[in-house]
């Protein structure tokens, strides 16, 4: 047995090389601690990514709004083909977030290990349930991101699963109905 001031003896319960949190930009800990849908976004192409800053809108029209990196090749895919599909994730979706925001390796490529539904607006997970094809309207820089705004041309609704979320840097889910 090591005694506890051994090298070795003892694990890490924080990243040992993050920023301590007094010295993180205010706007990133308010950010943080503001419970954020997980979210797919895809298209044809294909191409996709994770989006945690997405808002809908009712109106006539439907309208969606969200966060993207501009040099990331959704947004290229999704500008070049004027439409992108969104999909809010489930708890059981954690792996498909994390392989769609850079998080976890993707051999032979982000859509080959899960099996996804062909639609007009991009790829959808099988079986993914709710989801909704956008017609890209705008783009501008907006803080470090690019803000897109789309407009809702399909909305498909079914079954019930909790949300995946996003807080404070990591994924959560939903404890209660």
């Amino acid at each position: 047995m090591f005694p506890d001031d051994a090298p070795g003896a003892r694990i890490h319960t924080t990243d040992p090389f993050a920023t301590p949190e007094a010295a993180r930009s205010p706007v990133r800990r308010l950010r943080g601690r503001l419970a954020a849908p997980v979210t797919l976004w895809t298209a044809p192409g294909p191409a996709g990514l994770t989006v945690s800053s997405t808002l809908v809108a009712d109106g006539d029209p439907a309208r969606v709004l969200g966060l993207v990196d501009p040099e990331s090749e959704l947004w290229e895919a999704a500008e070049e083909a004027g439409r992108f599909a969104v999909t809010p994730l489930d708890p059981s979706h954690r792996q498909l977030a994390d392989r769609f925001a850079g998080l976890m390796p993707a051999p032979g490529g982000l859509f080959r290990s899960d099996p996804w539904t062909e639609t007009e607006w991009g790829p959808i997970p099988a079986g993914g349930g709710t989801w909704a094809g956008c017609r890209v309207d705008a783009a501008r820089p907006f803080g470090w991101g690019l803000l897109v705004e789309a407009t809702v041309e399909y909305v498909e609704v079914s079954g019930d699963s909790a949300p995946l979320l996003h807080y404070r840097g990591r994924y959560r889910e939903l404890n209660e109905r």
